[in-house]
């Protein structure tokens, strides 16, 4: 499985293949995908950072005698 830095580069490479060839709708949907590929990203570095955020520190009980 390749990993989010390599997919990033993958697109990078196939976005300047296009536009060398003169592939114009490919480079636009290649672009595409990579904002898309961008914007996931982002979501899940957020929704990760959030759980961490979310933990609470209950500490140690305290017993009592009734």
């Amino acid at each position: 499985m390749a990993g989010p830095i390599e997919i990033i580069r993958s697109l990078t490479e196939r976005i300047a293949k296009a536009k060398l060839n003169g592939w114009l709708g490919e480079e636009e949907g290649l672009r595409v995908s990579l904002e898309a590929a961008r914007n996931k990203l982002t979501a899940l570095d957020r929704a990760r950072n959030q759980n961490t955020a979310r933990i609470a520190d209950l500490g140690i009980p305290q017993i009592r005698k009734p």
